[in-house]
């Protein structure tokens, strides 16, 4: 049985691709071990992130713009919760390349976070400087569940 140290509840932003249920898993996981975390992360209805900027500020010609707008009002959002985090955690998923992850992994490092990553080793080579400042390379959300259980 984990000994609880203190009773600081900790903030954790997941980072990352949005086409499993891996953000689903952790919090369920977390809350099934009755851990002190509380859990942030960026708009994850594909949609509603791409298509913020024109639905709140009107119609742009070229993709260009649109993708300008919505990627400026999502970082509001994000920088904010990556800030406010202890411990950021970023999956990279198989199917899309999730550049916006590899970036909210800069930005936390940047700041000084905390950083857990999730991939199959199939993208090892590819994320070796993001793991490089990881403080834990993770497969799986079983993983990060049982990594913040041993931290809280």
């Amino acid at each position: 049985m984990n000994q609880r140290k203190n009773s600081k509840i900790w903030r954790v932003y997941l980072s990352g691709e949005i086409h499993t249920d891996w953000r689903e898993c952790i919090e369920d996981g977390a809350k099934q071990e009755n851990l002190p975390v509380e859990f942030f992360s960026p708009v994850i209805d594909h949609d509603a992130s791409d298509n913020c900027g024109v639905d709140i500020l009107g119609a742009e010609e070229k993709n260009f713009w649109k993708d300008h707008k919505a990627a400026k009002m999502n970082s509001i959002r994000i920088r904010n919760l990556i800030k406010d985090s202890d411990i950021v955690v970023v999956r990279f998923g198989e199917k899309y390349k999730q550049w916006n992850a590899a970036f909210d992994a800069g930005v936390a490092s940047a700041l000084g976070k905390s950083i857990i990553t999730i991939h199959g080793e199939e993208h090892t080579h590819a994320l070796k400087e993001i793991d490089g400042v990881s403080m834990a390379v993770a497969q799986n959300p079983e993983q990060v569940v049982e990594i913040l259980k041993h931290i809280t």
